[in-house]
């Protein structure tokens, strides 16, 4: 058996408002909203009193979707180095095609995004670069060039 799709990819975040703000004015729209809890919650977290708010953002396609974790309780953990370089392990980035890589940087720059290098050409095939958005997450843009 083999899966179906990817569903969607889960950030938490300390503030939420600023964290749909940011992946809005990147072109993604709320596809729904809960706050959730109790036993189920508990149980598949292996964690006790959960209690959060999700924002669900959807891609402009319809078929990309990102999860917005706002933990209301327990409290959010430290973790060290709490914005991490590019190398440490884990969750890498989320990459996004934008049609105008430039008009887009400026667009996250304005809702906290922070450049992490340089807009880059690759070959004659794309314009890339790397963002720090919301709860130090890196976003990867991608305009296709031709």
């Amino acid at each position: 058996m083999t899966i179906k799709r990817l569903d969607h990819v889960s950030v938490v975040v300390e503030d939420l408002p600023a964290a749909i703000a940011f992946f809005t004015a990147l072109g993604m729209t709320r596809a729904g909203e809960a706050s959730v809890g109790g036993e189920w919650v508990d149980r598949i977290n292996g964690m006790k009193g959960i209690q959060v708010d999700i924002v669900m953002m959807r891609t402009p396609d319809g078929h990309g979707q990102l999860e917005l974790t706002k933990f209301r309780s327990p409290p959010l953990v430290a973790v060290e180095p709490a914005v991490a370089p590019p190398n440490a392990p884990g969750l890498r980035s989320v990459m996004f095609a934008v049609d105008d890589i430039d008009e887009t940087v400026a667009r996250m720059r304005a809702h906290g995004g922070e450049l992490l290098g340089d807009v880059v050409q690759y070959e004659s095939q794309y314009r890339l670069c790397y963002m720090r958005g919301p709860a130090g997450i890196i976003v990867s843009l991608a305009e296709e060039l031709a």
